[in-house]
């Protein structure tokens, strides 16, 4: 057995940061308050509610900011201007909301040592984290053992789903073996060097990439029992890549695939379907009337740039297959596909100048609350497509279809998950997500897409 080392794993890590971001923040003010004549914000038992107000701004800004987004934490450069834009965002509904925060300070100076105290407090935290946590001692040293000719795939799939975990090297167990793989990034070992890696590279974890149970010999086979037997994690691979990426791989699963797909349970809860139902509506309705405030401007615009008809009726699959018409603003130019259905891609000729506006601002997604309130569609879930490209996809991407056994979404998991998608690759990688949710579907779930698509308008992704 390898000596044990310590790894944090990604859930970890982000319980991580957002703790010790309160933390710091709450030591710095401390320090600073009872250091310097500051008193607007001061930690006492009587003013615990100014503390759960900050922590709550913390959290949701920090969030929508992706202050907690891994990769981009793992550099300071990356992680800074998060940084910046949350604490200015939180100091300003903090100030905003003095029925829950203490009142403006006369002393108008006491307002830059609140802002600097909590952006010194996570710039401190951040660069601890990074010198520490996110450094080769902190590494999770990975074996792959089975069919890895797609060993590359797999590498690449994990290293940016956590930097932190590295495959260090792969045991090739193909039955037909027609070339020696030749992957230069890691180092394939033969199967009787498995007790010698795991302890020369202290190994912490086997992951099994098999798809086919007969490729693991019986030398493999006493070897992991072995190694379980000891207490040793072994890992199935669909299993781990589903953790830490947060989407099924489908492009793995076999025959035995109902194992992969066991749906959230809160696809038939009733409460939890009447209390969606109840949110889509509300936000809906508050949907609408947003959209009726903006509707002149965007006619006059309109007139202007569009020239032509406002609204865009499109044909799109729905739950278990029926379709139904979506709502949009016109965004292209008229008769855009007069030839055919063909893929929107980015940078589309066809769309207008006004329309790249529309589109950016999300403003032309805001007719679908009509079809939320007709019923069609729900507030989250996987985006509707149109009947040509599902059957096109259906075709040559399995359980495609699978995604229409709910409701389809304005927002969902691959839309705050990925950016605009115009290939038969990025659709496989959409379908992973919506899976995933269909899945995992829950609050919780559904709060963090809430919040994410709020970073998706931010930062103008997903177009």
């Amino acid at each position: 057995m390898s000596k044990k080392s310590i790894h944090f794993n990604i859930s970890e890590r982000k319980i991580l940061l957002r703790l010790f971001d309160i933390l710091f923040i709450l030591l710095v003010l401390y320090f600073v308050s009872n250091t310097f004549k500051f008193d607007y914000f001061t930690i006492t038992k009587e003013n615990w509610k100014w503390i759960l107000v900050l922590i709550l701004y913390v959290s949701i800004f920090g969030t929508v900011f992706e202050l907690y987004d891994l990769q981009k934490s793992s550099r300071i450069e990356k992680i800074s201007t998060s940084i910046v834009v949350t604490v200015s965002t939180t100091v300003l509904f903090y100030f905003l909301t003095p029925f829950f925060t203490p009142l403006l300070p006369d002393n108008r100076l006491q307002i830059l040592f609140f802002y600097f105290a909590i952006l010194v407090a996570l710039f401190i935290w951040r660069i601890i984290y990074i010198s520490f946590i996110v450094s080769p001692r902190f590494y999770k040293k990975v074996l792959v053992i089975g069919e890895t000719s797609n060993i590359e795939t797999i590498v690449e799939a994990f290293k940016n789903a956590d930097p932190n975990y590295r495959i260090v090297g792969f045991i090739n167990c193909e039955i037909n073996k027609f070339e020696a793989i030749k992957y230069n990034a890691i180092k394939e070992y033969s199967p009787k060097q498995i007790q010698e890696v795991i302890k020369g590279e202290n190994i912490s974890e086997i992951v099994i990439a098999s798809y086919n149970s007969e490729s693991i010999t019986s030398e493999i086979y006493y070897t992991l029992i072995r190694l379980l037997e000891e207490g040793f994690p072994i890992k199935e691979y669909t299993q781990v890549y589903e953790e830490m990426t947060q989407r099924i791989p489908v492009q793995f699963v076999g025959k035995d695939f109902y194992k992969y797909f066991p749906f959230s349970r809160s696809n038939q809860n009733k409460l939890y379907l009447f209390f969606n139902s109840i949110f889509n509506v509300i936000i809906s309705f508050i949907g609408v009337i947003s959209g009726l405030v903006i509707l002149p401007m965007i006619l006059l615009c309109n007139v202007i740039a569009n020239r032509g008809p406002l609204f865009y009726y499109q044909e799109r699959v729905g739950k278990n297959g029926k379709v139904f018409k979506i709502i949009k603003f016109r965004t292209m130019i008229r008769n855009a596909e007069k030839s055919g259905a063909v893929w929107a891609k980015k940078e589309d000729a066809r769309v207008t100048l006004f329309g790249k506006f529309l589109r950016y601002s999300r403003i032309d997604e805001m007719p679908q609350f009509f079809n939320i309130l007709k019923g069609d569609m729900n507030l989250i879930g996987p985006r509707p497509e149109r009947p040509y490209f599902v059957n096109e996809l259906s075709r040559m991407l399995p359980f495609y279809e699978t995604r229409h056994i709910i409701k389809p979404g304005l927002t969902g998991w691959a839309q705050v998950k990925t950016r605009y998608g115009s290939t038969v690759d990025d659709s496989l990688l959409k379908l992973q997500y919506d899976l995933y949710y269909i899945k995992h579907r829950s609050f919780f779930l559904d709060a963090n897409i809430l919040i994410k698509t709020l970073s998706t308008i931010i930062y103008f992704r997903g177009q």
